[in-house]
């Protein structure tokens, strides 16, 4: 998605070239933060730090065409910040804050970040056509529904703020933008923590992180061709 000089920061040409907002994003960042927030605050700061960042790099590097970890870190060796690298860096950061203080073991807040910040970036990897995100968000959340406990409450969050803007979405009236995927991802990713064990977070981190080493590669291909 690019942003068109002739158009204000919070509008994008889409795939197809038309032209939507990103109202969805900042939208959704607050229902989901505020929602969070009653359940537990290390989620809400989660959440709301994805959404932040999200949209610091839908302004700040709405022209940059530069994609995936490894262009963002490159940059970062040769002295360059980009809004990339803010992004990774300052939803990694709030990930292992909240997981450290969602769960109590040493270990289990390293992955309960891991999952937080892979969940955050998986969701923003698919947010590539109209409702994808949002889809993937619902598909995954609502089976953590049927938990009971807070796990339970952050992905009906999730997916409560991802079956809102889905229309608008799906009817490329706007766009979730890197605002709203961070931000549903963080909130599926605190509702993963939430309500699993050791064993559940070793099997999420694994595939977030297995996403996101994917996704890199795929994005590297793109480049090169």
């Amino acid at each position: 998605m690019i942003n068109r000089p002739d158009s204000p920061h919070w509008h994008r040409d889409n795939y197809a070239g038309r032209t939507v907002d990103l109202h969805a994003g900042p939208a959704t960042a607050v229902a989901a933060t505020l929602t969070a927030a009653r359940v537990h605050p290390a989620a809400a700061l989660a959440i709301a730090t994805a959404g932040a960042c999200g949209a610091y790099d839908d302004i700040a590097g709405a022209t940059d065409p530069r994609r995936g970890f490894r262009a963002h870190l490159s940059a970062l060796r040769g002295g360059e910040v980009t809004s990339g690298a803010v992004k990774l860096f300052g939803i990694s950061a709030a990930g292992l804050v909240a997981g450290a203080m969602l769960k109590e073991k040493a270990l289990d807040k390293i992955l309960a970040g891991v999952v937080i910040a892979g969940a955050a970036h998986f969701v923003n990897l698919v947010d590539v056509r109209p409702g994808r995100a949002a889809a993937a968000v619902i598909g995954l959340g609502v089976p953590g529904m049927l938990r009971k406990g807070p796990g339970g409450e952050l992905a009906a969050a999730a997916v409560g703020a991802a079956a809102a803007v889905l229309p608008d979405d799906l009817g490329e009236r706007s766009m979730l933008g890197d605002t709203g995927a961070h931000t549903l991802g963080a909130a599926l990713g605190a509702a993963v923590v939430a309500g699993n064990g050791r064993a559940g977070l070793v099997a999420h981190a694994v595939a977030v992180v297995a996403a996101a080493v994917y996704g890199d590669q795929v994005t590297e291909a793109a480049r090169s061709l």
